[in-house]
């Protein structure tokens, strides 16, 4: 285990040391690890010497690389992405829990095993050759829990709505067993430990593309087999694997990070002198909402009106940044704010946003005026779209832009 202190490594003459070996949680669209040094370099030139605000922190990849170097404030207004950046940000003492996955894992065994014998009659074997009518009816029979009474449990949430969809019954079973046990340590931080070895365990275990915005069927013999070989997957072993690792990684840390979850604006609001703010927003007219919806709910656990194919909620955030009409006046809403806090910026951004590049930074140099030097950054990125076979990765132009005061 990692028994190591973490102090604070200070910024001298803007040079910021930073972890690129971040712990991996989830699949993730437009993730930065891949280009965290082109990131950094840009905040390290706009660094005012107090904390970094990752605005739009997502899989808090940024968060985490800087957690033994500088305070962080990590926002997103998806509550998943705090789980994540605490699970980073977070101040460990294993040594005084030296059993603690045993008892987790014993814990959760218990738990699901208790539900698997409440419901004999619930078995869905995938281990036996099935033709395709046979497996789309195992899958049917699933998808059709939604309907079923499971109330004598308290944590069922999963094995009700999404048995037969990104996972099997058995799958979700575990997931409710794990997120059940995760409870008991609400008030630790472990807690964000055992959540996100579990989002990392369903990641892996989902017959989806990567992201949760719908389940794959099986129209033929090909597809059938692929989606079998996540159907054969067990949630445990990967749940572990993870855990370990951040028993190996993540230590204590006594930096002053902050974790909140809020709307861009109103987190704005709330910037300290001198922090230097990175902004990553999203690019397309896609919702994140969309795609993540499934540990958002894992989450919160709140038993939420699932409506479609996908099993969406129906209370997802629409961001104002994927919508044409309302981009504009969101950049200039986001640029003003960071003007009047006398803070920094490094944002990030692509040639296939929403808004053209060089319309963002006529616009930048707007509302930042002369009090600010406003200069733009590019680099060739492979940018992941979690897509299918022809469309696993796009070739992009990743752009900063930096927003630093005159001094």
């Amino acid at each position: 285990m990692n028994n190591n202190i973490t102090q604070p490594i200070i910024a001298i003459n803007n040079r910021i040391a930073y972890d690129e070996n971040v712990p991996h949680i989830i699949k993730y669209m437009g993730s930065k690890r891949n280009i965290l040094d082109f990131v950094i370099q840009g905040i390290e030139d706009c660094y005012l010497g107090g904390a970094v605000c990752d605005l739009f922190a997502g899989s808090s990849v940024l968060s985490g690389s800087l957690r033994s170097s500088v305070p962080v404030l990590s926002n997103d207004i998806q509550v998943y992405s705090a789980i994540l950046a605490k699970t980073y940000l977070s101040n460990y003492d294993w040594n005084k829990h030296p059993n603690i996955l045993n008892e987790i894992v014993e814990e959760a065994t218990e738990r699901a095993e208790t539900f698997f014998a409440a419901f004999p009659d619930l078995v869905f074997d995938y281990n036996v050759p099935l033709t395709i009518e046979e497996f789309n009816e195992l899958e049917k029979k699933q998808q059709k829990l939604i309907d079923k009474d499971f109330s004598g449990f308290q944590y069922h949430l999963f094995a009700k709505d999404f048995s037969g969809t990104y996972w099997s019954f058995r799958q979700c079973v575990w997931i409710d067993a794990l997120r059940s046990v995760a409870e008991d340590y609400k008030k630790t931080p472990f807690f964000y430990a055992i959540i996100s070895s579990l989002m990392f365990a369903m990641s892996y275990n989902s017959q989806s593309t990567g992201h949760y915005a719908q389940y794959r069927d099986a129209n033929t013999e090909s597809s059938m087999n692929d989606i079998l070989i996540y159907r054969q997957k067990e949630i445990l072993p990967y749940f572990i694997r993870k855990f370990e690792e951040f028993q190996q990684v993540l230590g204590e840390n006594t930096l002053p990070h902050q974790v909140i979850s809020m709307d861009y604006l109103d987190c704005l609001d709330m910037l300290e002198p001198d922090t230097t703010v990175y902004a990553d927003p999203p690019y397309c007219f896609v919702h994140y909402s969309r795609f993540y919806h499934a540990i958002e709910t894992l989450v919160k656990y709140d038993y939420p009106e699932v409506k479609y194919k996908g099993r969406y909620r129906t209370d997802r955030h629409q961001s104002p940044f994927c919508i044409r009409s309302k981009v504009t006046k969101a950049f200039q809403m986001m640029f003003v704010k960071i003007k009047n806090k006398h803070a920094n910026l490094v944002l990030s951004y692509s040639n296939t946003g929403m808004i053209e590049l060089d319309k963002l930074q006529s616009l930048a140099e707007k509302c930042f005026g002369n009090a600010y030097t406003v200069e733009v950054r590019s680099q060739g990125y492979l940018h992941s779209t979690m897509g299918r076979r022809d469309d696993k990765s796009r070739e992009v132009k990743e752009w900063l832009l930096l927003a630093k005061r005159r001094i």
